[in-house]
């Protein structure tokens, strides 16, 4: 067995005195930048020096993100270098604009491609957009950090593709899940031999019968979990018992709508604090539920596992017209010191809306929450006391049981 680096194999001993170091360093450059004036002003740098600490730090959002880069244009005094002093600049839906750089493994993706078994010798056929976003260069750059090659091809013009892949002699795919699948019918459909033996894919859901059909076909697929905004989070190794953490982000999981880490395997939202000093992201909510995997992966990487993507953290829902929050759940759970979790539901009777609150409490009476619920959610709604862990560990607080049919 081979690794990326040393890194990936520390003992918990040795990541922590890493972090101690690196964290005040990450911190005291964000806090200096226009963008955390106000958020970081009256943070000691110094005394954040595990992943614990970091908690008592605000959570920057997406939807912050964009308010700021619209006050100041174009990274919302987010970054240590002038845009003009990046490689790339790239947009995403919102618009939301990212830094982007060209120096070793910027993106931390070609860790990922070596676990994946990418390597020199390789030519990778890399499927993911070139136009705007920056998918596709934050494979291209992970392939050069492991000296494969790459065929730079986007996605559609599926004939050229095959012809091209089969030409050049492509062993390696990069891409979303299922356009492997539609350049492999493809070349089924035309006859010609293909030499993919590893795919490395993100962006979508990897269906265990899609990861199979690959397998069958000779090529082992695995998933990495990234954003265009912070780069690689998270990646599968052959061992695939969950998704192990890049050593070159923090993360933490939160009660969804705060910034309170949940307990041990609890589903919460993904927060990550990235240590590239080019754009410090301090807290950054993906809005993406997870859950830590407790233990180390077989495969000898030591570094926290996480479950992998567990749906979507963002579960505002409209009620009676009315918009309910995440956040305003957990706002009702800290204004009683006996209620564990809350779970909001929105239900339909007759022609009606209903809003039904479930709160985790040992015992109680169902009066003493209703002025909490009415003040909190705005609305009045029907409240049911349950037993302490019985409420779904999924990391929903508000579900919507409505049906639209």
């Amino acid at each position: 067995m081979t690794y990326f680096d040393t890194l990936e194999t520390r003992s918990d001993d040795q990541r922590a005195e890493a972090i101690a170091g690196d964290l005040p360093r990450q911190i005291a450059a964000a806090k200096a930048l226009p963008g955390y004036a106000g958020s970081l002003a009256a943070v000691d740098p110094s005394a954040i020096k595990t992943v614990a600490d970091l908690a008592a730090l605000p959570v920057l959002r997406k939807s912050d993100l964009g308010a700021a880069q619209k006050s100041a244009p174009p990274f919302g005094g987010l970054t240590t270098l002038s845009p003009g002093s990046f490689a790339h600049i790239f947009q995403s839906p919102g618009p939301i604009y990212e830094p982007g750089g060209v120096g070793h493994d910027w993106w931390r993706m070609g860790r990922f491609l070596h676990a994946a078994g990418v390597g020199k010798g390789d030519i990778v056929q890399n499927c993911f957009g070139y136009h705007l976003t920056p998918a596709g260069m934050i494979f291209e750059n992970g392939a050069r950090a492991v000296g494969a090659a790459v065929l730079p091809a986007g996605t559609g013009q599926t004939e050229l593709q095959v012809q091209a892949a089969h030409d050049i002699g492509c062993t390696a795919y990069a891409g979303t899940p299922d356009y492997l699948k539609i350049i492999l019918d493809k070349a089924d459909e035309m006859g010609v031999p293909l030499k993919f033996m590893r795919a490395v894919v993100g962006g979508g859901a990897l269906f265990p019968s899609l990861r199979q059909e690959y397998a069958d076909r000779g090529i082992a697929c695995l998933q990495s979990y990234a954003t265009a905004d912070l780069g690689n989070i998270a990646y599968e190794s052959d061992a695939m018992e969950g998704m192990i953490v890049d050593e070159g982000v923090i993360v933490e999981i939160v009660t969804p709508g705060t910034g309170d880490p949940v307990e041990p395997g609890q589903v919460g939202e993904v927060v990550v604090t990235t240590l590239n000093p080019d754009y410090p992201l301090i807290r950054f909510a993906t809005g993406d539920l997870s859950a830590v995997l407790p233990g180390i992966s077989p495969c000898g990487r030591t570094n926290m596992r996480i479950k992998g993507w567990m749906g979507r953290a963002d579960q505002t829902t409209k009620i009676k017209g009315m918009f309910v929050r995440p956040e305003q759940v957990a706002a009702l759970v800290a204004r009683h010191a006996e209620v564990k979790r809350a779970r909001v539901l929105a239900q339909r009777q007759g022609e009606m809306d209903v809003m039904v609150v479930q709160i985790e409490a040992e015992g109680g009476e169902v009066g003493a929450y209703e002025k909490s619920v009415v003040d909190q959610l705005k609305m009045k709604g029907r409240i049911e006391i349950v037993p302490v862990g019985s409420l779904p560990n999924d990391g929903k607080v508000i579900e919507d049981q409505r049906t639209y049919d």
